[in-house]
């Protein structure tokens, strides 16, 4: 609650303030080398050429001033030790409330031309302090820049507390940018690492910033020191009290200054008028650090007499934290690290807002699609009474969107947020999907915290429960899908039963949240949704369709290959996935279409060969809404250098009689040589292990042998030496249903297929079922996986699937699973 609290105030500042900061940052970054940009722009007005004769007494120069400026007052001299600075001079017109600057040659006293720039920085200090907002210091615009520093004072220690790394003393979580990151990824890494190194500049410049902006904050940083509250002007500039009328006598004031400091050579003195006939004169000690460092003393300029002095060598610490704030605020107190510092870090301020700005776009982006998902299913059921539950552990939306959709899909399905299973909730179902996303580096979603922290407990007897997971990470973390395989073992460890391996997705991956989806139809959710992640689908020619099992008592198993028409499509491995754009059984359409009384509407019956058709209980009105086809996954049996993706469909039937979807429009919708709509979706939970030395196991029945087709032919494509290869393959009788029975022979001829063993379930005798067989073999497969065999399943997740993983499990122990399943080793593509 605490983070969730402070992180909904850090971005609402942002968007508020962020602009101004900006503004403030870029402002106060020119302005801390103001004096060196004038001189270096200003050779010959700033800057002088020494003359080699001594500068003019500072009186006299003041006389020379007088004489060539128009008539006004005189309210500041600065002169300096340097020769080759001129003697600054401001003084305000007669009629004029604002003074100006001007510079004298200190040898002459000649008036030389104004400086360049000058007005520029007058700009952007008034931009700096109230955004050049009327009223100037006493305007609503101090209110706002008063308002921004308080909102950095809290941008730099909530952004401290939400980016707290899981290990604080590893340097490299505070200080290094992995520039592999991308996108979002990049521009997070930005806002907190960068933070990281400004946060002490930005907590200086805030903390000092306030001086200006609040009474009550002065008087309290006054307060606290045990200062006495002395006068605040504004930095480098006149006060109000400077525009008193009243003469001043420059020359007796200097005089008595010289005389009150025993004519002690300063690097400068600043002088300025004050209270009627005062004279503020701020001496710089030689080889000061900074302007503040300096002797200061106030003269009577009728009498010369002192009014006040005070020497830096005298000042208490809390005396010279008080008098130096400006030079704080630009890091000159600090030398010249610390002006450069200051510089660098006001100049990133732009960063955090443009970041910032891009990270709350993207928020955004998640959180109108999640109010999208409510706005289509804004119920999905109790899960006070459901036995099917989709919890979801999101930070951003984006596994909420995911989980809501899942609940849409399943029937009498119930959503809720991770952190509302416990105990009773778990008791209760029968089936449970988790998704879950990962934060930061590998932490949990600040709601799921309290979650996380229960899982570090043995749970409850989950024997009754069947469970899957989809966890949402970045794999440009280390920590990638963290929590969500946390969320994973935990199921696990208390005997709950996994339908099918955690699914990975990868930012916003397309491909893994169709892959979520597919396997969610394969356990009997709903087929008649579009995508949820939509992708475009490219054209493939239909070049064959053969029949792989005539006279089969099981339905017809086809030889499909679609060839490209753009090569450049050609690119997957063994193990993707093939996603398809059916279109309708024209008889369904017919029959729909005869059913809403519109028979002859060919312009309808055009449109519906490629839309979900409405329901009854739909009415009349869904033809208006109608929503597009989902796609339907096959997998690859070929590998990319064949030049065309080959599959093995299993013609099925739907509900309504008609050819399934998928099937039916492959089988026998899609005319030979027609196009077809598809794309390849990466599968790298199925890819076998880059070393082909690696022994493997391939279990799979009926159309399930086309994905372990892909890892023999690729092994026989790359040739050489490579480690055996075991196939267990279940069909109903070798008669008729011994797929690609010609290919495997020859593949076991050339060394590539080292053994197979058989299933057939009509056979009457042997093992009838492919679990069946792998239990028989048990002395193989144990030998196998000692001598580092990988073991990849492919098939059905309803019927083969779970029977194989419980005689593997039976085999080699649930552990020794579980490590295959972790480090690659044992991997399923089940649907």
């Amino acid at each position: 609650m605490t983070r969730t609290i402070l992180f909904q105030i850090h971005w609402f500042l942002g968007i508020t303030a962020g602009l101004v900061l900006a503004v403030m940052g870029v402002t106060g970054g020119l302005m801390s080398f103001e004096p060196e940009i004038l001189a270096a722009i200003n050779p010959g007005i700033v800057t002088v050429a020494p003359r080699g004769a001594p500068p003019l007494p500072a009186p006299a120069l003041i006389d020379r001033a007088r004489a060539q400026l128009p008539p006004g007052r005189i309210v500041r001299v600065i002169v300096s030790r340097d020769p080759t600075r001129a003697t600054a001079i401001s003084y305000t017109p007669e009629g004029s409330k604002e003074p100006q600057r001007r510079y004298l040659d200190p040898a002459t006293g000649r008036l030389l031309a104004p400086a360049r720039g000058s007005g520029v920085f007058a700009v952007v200090e008034d931009l700096h302090r109230w955004l050049a907002l009327p009223g100037h210091g006493n305007g609503w615009g101090r209110q706002v820049t008063g308002f921004a520093c308080l909102s950095l004072l809290y941008f730099a220690l909530s952004g401290l507390y939400l980016r707290w790394p899981r290990r604080p003393l590893d340097w490299r979580s505070w200080l290094v940018i992995d520039g592999r990151m991308t996108g979002r990824n990049f521009y997070r890494a930005l806002h907190a690492v960068v933070g990281g190194w400004v946060l002490v500049f930005y907590l200086v410049s805030a903390g000092t910033g306030l001086w200006w902006s609040y009474g009550w904050y002065r008087d309290g940083v006054q307060h606290l020191l045990a200062i006495e509250s002395p006068r605040h002007d504004s930095p480098g500039k006149p006060g109000k009290a400077d525009r008193d009328e009243t003469p001043v006598d420059w020359a007796r004031a200097w005089t008595g200054f010289t005389t009150a400091t025993g004519g002690r050579a300063y690097d400068s003195v600043t002088a300025s008028a004050r209270d009627g006939t005062a004279v503020q004169f701020r001496a710089k000690l030689p080889n000061a650090r900074h302007d503040r460092v300096s002797d200061e003393l106030s003269i009577d300029s009728r009498t010369g007499a002192v009014l006040s002095k005070a020497r830096y060598a005298d000042r208490p610490i809390g005396a010279d934290i008080v008098t130096s704030v400006y030079e704080i605020h630009r890091g000159a107190y600090f030398g010249i690290i610390g002006r450069v510092g200051i510089m660098l870090a006001s100049l990133a301020m732009p960063l955090f807002t443009v970041t910032g700005v891009l990270l709350y776009l993207g928020r955004r982006r998640r959180k109108a699609a999640l109010a999208q998902v409510m706005a289509d299913a804004p119920a999905t059921g109790g899960a006070a009474n459901a036995t099917t539950l989709v919890a979801y552990a999101s930070q951003t939306g984006a596994a909420e969107r995911i989980a809501r959709l899942t609940a849409r899909a399943l029937p009498d399905a119930a959503a809720l947020p991770l952190a509302a299973l416990d105990a009773g909730t778990l008791a209760r179902a029968r089936c449970l999907f988790v998704v879950a996303s990962t934060y930061g580096e590998g932490e949990p979603p600040d709601a799921a915290r309290a979650f996380a922290r229960r899982m570090a407990q043995a749970p409850d007897d989950l024997s009754h429960l069947r469970y899957a997971v989809l966890a949402l990470g970045d794999s440009e973390y280390a920590d990638f899908c963290a929590f969500g395989h946390r969320v994973d073992r935990w199921l696990h460890a208390g005997g709950a039963t996994r339908l099918y391996d955690p699914v990975e997705m990868d930012g916003e991956d397309a491909d893994a949240q169709r892959q979520w989806q597919q396997q969610l139809a394969g356990l009997g959710a709903r087929t008649d949704q579009p995508d949820w992640a939509p992708a475009p689908m490219t054209a493939w020619r239909l070049v064959e369709r053969r029949l792989l099992n005539p006279g089969s008592q099981g339905d017809g198993a086809w030889h499909v290959a679609l060839a490209p028409t753009d090569p450049a499509v050609l690119d997957w491995q063994a193990g993707d996935i093939v996603e398809i754009l059916p279109e309708q059984d024209p008889a369904r359409v017919d029959a729909f279409l005869a059913r809403v009384g519109r028979a002859s509407d060919d312009a309808l019956r055009a449109t519906l060969m490629t839309c979900i058709l409405p329901t009854e209980a739909d009415g009349a009105s869904a033809l208006d809404a109608l929503k597009p086809l989902p796609h339907r996954e096959y997998s690859i049996a070929s590998i990319a250098s064949a030049g065309q993706v080959e599959l093995i469909v299993r013609q099925c039937r739907a509900a309504d009689g008609f050819a399934g979807l998928g099937s039916g429009w492959l089988t026998q919708g899609a005319p030979l040589d027609g196009v077809v709509r598809a794309r390849i979706r990466r599968n790298p939970a199925f890819h076998a292990p880059a070393d082909p030395a690696t022994p493997l196991i391939l279990i799979g029945n009926g159309t399930g042998l086309a994905g372990l087709m892909a890892h023999l032919r690729a092994r026989a494509a790359v040739g050489g030496a490579h480690g055996p290869a075991t196939l267990f393959f279940g069909e109903r009788h070798p008669a008729q249903d011994d797929f690609l029975s010609v290919e495997r022979a020859a593949l076991a001829a050339d060394g590539v297929l080292t053994r197979t063993i058989p299933a057939w379930s009509r056979l009457g005798h042997g093992p009838r079922y492919v679990q069946d067989a792998v239990a028989g073999q048990a002395d193989l497969v144990r030998e196998a996986v000692a001598a580092g065999a990988a073991i990849l399943v492919c098939g059905s997740v309803t019927g083969m699937a779970p029977g194989v993983h419980a005689a593997l499990a039976a085999i080699l122990g649930d552990a020794v699973l579980e490590t295959m399943l972790a480090n690659g080793r044992y991997r399923r593509d089940i649907y």
